[in-house]
């Protein structure tokens, strides 16, 4: 008489509903795991996606989370072996205030998704960290390929006003010292700019957006400077990678090969020659070198550049946002424009 394998474990997404968050979710529906996705409302009319994927009736929950409220994420986390920390917050528009915009909420949400796994015996966590915790660090000598012990210089980013780096690198810090201190199991993740297939259109992610805007152009001015990307089909499978074979506080870059803007401007022109293009751009001396072939050597195997393209701009198509619009001009993510000259 066979035996039915036993059921995999519960685990827990932050930020379900995200570009990220939602493509890990769909993956691990697949694979058979019980899903816990939180979401700031589950009744939000953009989050009704997650409920149609395939499994999801049986296995996902959403459940009403702030990662700056401690007692939400903790429920959430209850009865879950692991926890994928996504949520984070990635600024469009020029911040008013960037502690209380992206400070907070990803180093006071981290703090919270450390404690709250903590209490609620979570057995490994696995947290998105982000490419731009490793990239910016002038000391790091030029002709030496940056990897896992490159850490972004916090004083740097101060002094450039580079918020997002900063939360991210100080976020992943406290995250790896914590797991150190306090026997948790934790292992990062550090994309780079993150393109692929769209689940929902309602709200498109920032990262699609500066996409869009390289396909379809626009009044800004965009740095011509490196464009690593990566897709987040690879992203999904990365974190599930690490959950199931990385050790614990150890980080691992997960990006393509680098490539500046002109040379991904090239190559989206030839496979896709109909649209506008942005050809608004400055020179930026500003040249990173970096390898994932600690996350390749562990058995990762992202897609080409070339299927991730055709597969992001086949989802923009479909959900119509490659029309030319008679109204607003299609912008730029602030986060990405040059500044004025």
């Amino acid at each position: 008489m066979e035996t039915s394998p036993p059921p995999l474990p519960r685990v827990c997404v932050t930020g379900g509903g995200g570009f990220i968050g939602s493509c890990l979710v769909k993956m691990l529906l697949t694979r058979g795991y019980a899903v816990n996705a939180t979401v700031r409302d589950p009744r939000n009319a953009k989050n009704a996606f997650l409920m149609q994927l395939d499994g999801a009736p049986e296995n996902l929950q959403l459940i009403k989370a702030d990662m700056l409220d401690y007692d939400t994420v903790a429920a959430a986390f209850a009865g879950c072996e692991g926890v994928f920390h996504v949520a984070t917050p990635v600024p469009e528009q020029k911040m008013v205030d960037p502690q209380k915009e992206m400070m907070e909420p990803t180093v006071k949400g981290t703090m919270n998704v450390l404690k709250a796994s903590s209490a609620m015996k979570v057995h490994k966590l696995i947290m998105v960290s982000s490419l731009a915790a490793c990239c910016f660090n002038p000391d790091w000598p030029q002709d030496k390929i940056k990897d896992e012990s490159c850490w972004s210089d916090k004083e740097f980013c101060k002094e450039s006003e580079d918020w997002y780096s900063l939360a991210k690198t100080e976020a992943e810090e406290m995250a790896l010292k914590f797991g150190e201190k306090n026997g948790l199991h934790v292992t990062t993740l550090l994309p780079s700019l993150v393109c692929g297939p769209l689940l929902q259109h309602v709200a498109v992610n920032t990262t699609s957006k500066v996409l869009l805007y390289i396909i379809k152009g626009g009044p800004d001015m965009i740095n011509n400077k490196f464009y690593p990307m990566v897709d987040v089909r690879d992203v999904a499978e990365a974190m599930l990678l690490l959950y199931n074979k990385a050790g614990t506080s150890e980080r691992y870059l997960c990006s393509l090969d680098q490539m500046d803007l002109k040379d991904l401007l090239g190559i989206m022109k030839t496979m896709f020659p109909n649209y506008s293009y942005a050809n608004k751009m400055v020179d930026v001396d500003f040249n990173v070198t970096f390898t994932s072939d600690k996350l390749k050597n562990l058995g990762w195997k992202p897609r080409k550049l070339e299927e991730m393209l055709t597969e992001s701009v086949k989802s923009y198509d479909k959900a119509g946002l490659l029309r030319v619009s008679d109204g607003e001009p299609c912008r730029l993510p602030v986060f990405f424009r040059a500044p004025p000259v």
